[in-house]
């Protein structure tokens, strides 16, 4: 009698998400999981402009996570959605997320981040750069910890400067993270050593 045959059960539709701290280099890694083939999560209201010309590939709901608006990610599984750091732990359980957490040198993101407020006009003295630095770290090993504490979370640190200098082994490092399905060659294309204009 012929045994039938055993088919390994498909693994669950997980939501890759996209984190960092605010100028990381999250919106570069959403537009070469776009390239790659991957389906982005969102409403396109923030424009590209000078801080981000290649577009913020932002959704406005997600910044309402905090307050309870959680039922567009059922419609996310599948697809990319970028999530600052802060914001992850309102995440809802009950799904799977593989999260691909940017890392950026501390003073090339305090530079990207007091540009991008001085072209609005914000004031950027009100807290010093060694302060914002100590917050900063506090903040992101904090969510690290968390990280490591929830079982519906896979992680992939990911360093922006080295990506840049080289991206081909970190677009291979991504997809092999997100199961492999993803075009590497179109991911690298699209890693723009030009846009690369807060060097520490």
């Amino acid at each position: 009698m012929k045994l039938p045959t055993l088919r390994k059960p498909k693994s669950p539709p997980f939501v890759t998400v996209v984190s960092g701290l605010p100028r990381s280099g999250t919106s570069m890694m959403m537009k070469a999981l776009e390239a790659g083939g991957l389906a982005v999560v969102t409403d396109r209201q923030r424009t590209a402009d000078e801080d981000n010309p290649q577009g913020y590939y932002e959704m406005e709901r997600v910044k309402q996570l905090d307050k309870g608006d959680t039922t567009w990610v059922a419609d996310a599984q599948g697809k990319v959605v970028k999530v600052i750091a802060a914001l992850l732990e309102h995440l809802p359980p009950g799904y799977h997320y593989r999260v691909v957490f940017m890392q950026r040198a501390m003073p090339e993101v305090l530079a990207s981040q007091r540009k991008m407020l001085q072209r609005r006009g914000e004031p950027t003295d009100r807290v010093s750069d060694e302060e914002l630095t100590r917050l900063f770290t506090k903040h992101v090993q904090m969510v690290e910890t968390w990280l490591r504490a929830q079982p519906n979370f896979q992680v992939l640190y990911v360093d922006y400067n080295r990506m840049l200098a080289d991206p081909l082994p970190y677009v291979r490092q991504v997809n092999q993270f997100l199961e492999g399905r993803l075009d590497e060659q179109r991911m690298a294309e699209v890693v723009d050593p030009a846009l690369y204009r807060n060097r520490a």
